[in-house]
């Protein structure tokens, strides 16, 4: 079975595992104290252009949207989110489990818009009572979303203003974010995030690494006591130097931005093998998710020897389902692939 379903499915870059290997028995203070983990911050320091910026390391995606949020909500305060948003829908209630709710705005592709935040606070405060609903307490995204969709430099400028406007923290969910800094319409760099966003993280887990998440955090008000509140909720590890290599590793010498390039490449393959069937997208990605919307038919052969991820039924012959590419993605079975689709 060729696995197309997910990018985490295999392990880590080599480079990597040797970097992991060659410092196996040294000897490092823990929970991220080491010479390793400050040498990545610094590296991930100077790509993001923000010196002042705090850097900590967390070991997974759901782990570090419900620390970051429950960092900076007040206990009456929730989250806006589009309503697919990954803090929503793929998170088993994490963000509410920690006293805090999920505010949701409709969206068509993943993306929230500045005017959907402000509706939602102004509706808010025009309450005759607003004391008796959840205040809206800051902005979530992830970028690329859940439908690989991608925010382009005017959006996210926009949102950012807003949020200030309004006193919302703005908070990126970056676990693809190597996926989207890489996709041929973006116009964004990790220098904008830092200077946009209050806090955002880049993904290792499923951009290269065996695990991790590295957040970014430029809001002053923000930084106190963040590393109080990892050690709370269980996401300070103790053998923090496995964080700290790995992400060294990503980014001494753009390994982060070569991997990414490699999965969206053969991701734009698999959606022109698509195309070229007169098969529609369900979004308009391009990061390494795609959603071809496909014959009921069509996915029963496919999944004979593929293995990818049912999204949603569009009427009862056709459903939309997913392609997911990673940095290990070997380029045969991409061609196996387009061959395959070109046969049926």
């Amino acid at each position: 079975m060729i696995r197309f379903e997910n990018d985490y499915a295999e392990g880590a870059h080599p480079r990597i595992l040797e970097r992991l290997i060659e410092t196996n028995y040294e000897q490092t203070p823990g929970y991220g104290r080491d010479e390793y983990c400050q040498k990545a911050r610094e590296l991930i320091q100077k790509a993001c252009q923000a010196p002042d910026a705090d850097v900590h390391f967390l070991v997974g995606g759901t782990q570090t949207n419900a620390t970051v949020i429950a960092s900076i909500l007040r206990p009456h305060q929730g989250v806006i989110s589009a309503i697919s948003g990954h803090i929503f829908s793929h998170e088993t209630g994490a963000i509410e489990a920690t006293g805090h709710k999920v505010l949701t705005v409709p969206s068509e592709d993943g993306k929230i818009n500045a005017a959907q935040v402000t509706e939602l606070v102004r509706l808010h405060h025009a309450e005759a009572m607003p004391e008796h609903a959840v205040q809206p307490g800051m902005v979530y995204i992830s970028h690329p979303t859940e439908n690989g969709t991608t925010y382009t430099k005017e959006e996210l400028t926009q949102l950012s203003a807003t949020c200030r406007e309004l006193g919302l923290p703005f908070f990126l969910d970056g676990a693809r974010l190597g996926y989207g800094l890489v996709a041929e319409n973006n116009d964004l760099t990790l220098a904008d995030l830092a200077e946009l966003c209050d806090v955002f993280y880049m993904g290792g887990t499923k951009v290269g690494t065996l695990f991790g998440e590295a957040v970014v955090i430029t809001n002053n008000q923000l930084k106190k006591d963040f590393r109080y509140l990892i050690k709370q909720r269980g996401g300070l590890l103790a053998k923090g130097r496995l964080l700290g290599i790995q992400f060294e590793t990503l980014f001494e010498n753009d390994l982060y931005i070569e991997l990414s390039k490699h999965a969206v490449s053969l991701a734009m393959r698999i959606r022109e093998a698509f195309a070229a069937k007169g098969i529609a997208m369900r979004y308009d990605s391009n990061t390494n998710q795609q959603f071809p919307i496909l014959p009921n038919t069509m996915i029963e052969k496919l999944n004979q020897t593929y293995s990818f991820t049912m999204w949603e039924a569009v009427d009862e012959t056709h459903s939309v389902v997913r392609f997911c590419t990673s940095w290990a993605t070997k380029e045969e079975y991409v061609e196996q692939l387009v061959e395959d689709l070109r046969k049926l």
